[in-house]
């Protein structure tokens, strides 16, 4: 697997790991310590909004240094 291959599948495994994770933290982590797992939860959230962000910025990069090679 190429390193392009490999970075659009990570990329795209950390998104629904976030995802999840926030999913989590919202629906059960609230009922254990609210404080905590709140802005936990945010965070994931902002992650998985921005990783797939990311991976269209490296898509776009990759396919811009493989035609010039």
């Amino acid at each position: 697997m190429s390193l392009r291959g490999f970075h659009i599948v990570f990329i795209s495994l950390v998104t629904l790991f976030f995802a999840a994770f926030a999913a989590w933290g919202f629906f059960f982590g609230m009922q254990q310590d609210a404080k905590f797992w709140q802005p936990v939860a945010w965070i994931c959230v902002a992650t998985a909004i921005l990783a797939p962000i990311y991976g269209a910025y490296f898509i776009s990069k990759a396919k811009s240094l493989y035609s010039n090679a």
